[in-house]
């Protein structure tokens, strides 16, 4: 069953002694999302994740999950895989599988089908006789996942899922992930990882000293940090350009680009008057022209050091 709003966290605070780890933090993760909280180590993500889990009770302040107070029968349907990975290592894989299942209702049969279901789904099911001590720790992470997953929860709460994983693996966890939003799970995702923000994370949520720093769509926060410049790729004398104030150079994802400028535009002159200009030019060539937005990573180190 999908929620429109799967956790709802109001003006919640909660101090340790003197020290508030969380302060006042209001929002609302809704079904069918992944929702990234970020922030930097030390600001309060941890301590908000075991509020909603009811580890920890909030000093003030509300939570609801899945449409109410967080019950016994409520946390069956939360699937929680800490950044503190826990398995009885020398156990098989499978009933290891089969038993935690069965913790959070399945019956055996159902425990052991879906187990192996997604052991292949993982491409470990080659693996389901090895203890979990003989897999790799890519291997184990999986299995981490899969145990995480396999009751079908409706909110998924996962704390540094690409931890130990390679390019290959990760693609696959990611290939889960966006299966299960697409049923209509809510996915509250703990990451260091700006990229695998960007790429998959519908809203997002930094924190910093406990406080809301930012919180919203990833491409609305985006576009709010986007600078008054343009980014052009090609060949041209740029600075002649009306509107240009100053031209600088502009790496790539692969941090060079020979042929990539930075023009920044004074105030009065739009992106569209630039690309306007360029196709009256006649000796300008242009490849690919965007607005400067910067990426998650800068916009977490602006926010972090207090620049924003």
């Amino acid at each position: 069953m999908q929620f429109e709003r799967a956790v709802s966290v109001e003006h919640v605070q909660k101090n340790y002694g003197k020290f508030r780890a969380v302060d006042d933090l209001t929002f609302e993760v809704h079904g069918g999302e992944i929702f990234a909280m970020l922030g930097p180590n030390g600001s309060g993500k941890t301590t908000t994740i075991r509020m909603i889990l009811d580890i920890l009770k909030p000093d003030t302040g509300q939570i609801r999950v899945l449409g109410g107070p967080l019950t016994e029968a409520t946390k069956m349907r939360i699937g929680y895989l800490p950044e503190e990975r826990g398995l009885y290592r020398n156990v098989p894989v499978l009933d290891v599988m089969i038993y935690l299942g069965r913790l959070k209702g399945l019956s055996g049969d159902e425990a052991r089908q879906r187990s192996l279901a997604l052991l292949q789904q993982l491409e470990l099911d080659e693996f389901s006789r090895k203890k979990v001590s003989e897999l790799s720790k890519g291997m184990q992470q999986k299995v981490q996942f899969a145990v995480t997953v396999l009751h079908q929860p409706d909110l998924i709460i996962i704390d540094e899922p690409f931890s130990g994983l390679d390019p290959v693996n990760t693609l696959v966890i990611k290939r889960l992930l966006t299966d299960l939003r697409s049923r209509g799970c809510a996915i509250i995702m703990s990451t260091h990882q700006m990229q695998q923000v960007e790429e998959m994370a519908d809203r997002l949520l930094m924190i910093s000293n406990g406080q809301q720093k930012l919180y919203g769509s990833v491409q609305d926060i985006r576009e709010q940090f986007a600078l008054h410049a343009i980014i052009v790729e090609g060949q041209g004398d740029w600075g002649k350009l009306p509107g240009v104030v100053s031209v600088e150079p502009a790496a790539n994802g692969n941090g060079h680009g020979a042929d990539r400028a930075l023009l920044r535009l004074d105030d009065q002159t739009a992106p569209g008057d630039v690309l306007a200009a360029i196709a009256a030019s006649g000796d300008m060539h242009v490849r690919r022209f965007e607005e400067a937005v910067p990426g998650l990573n800068d916009i977490f180190i602006q926010v972090a050091e207090g620049a924003h």
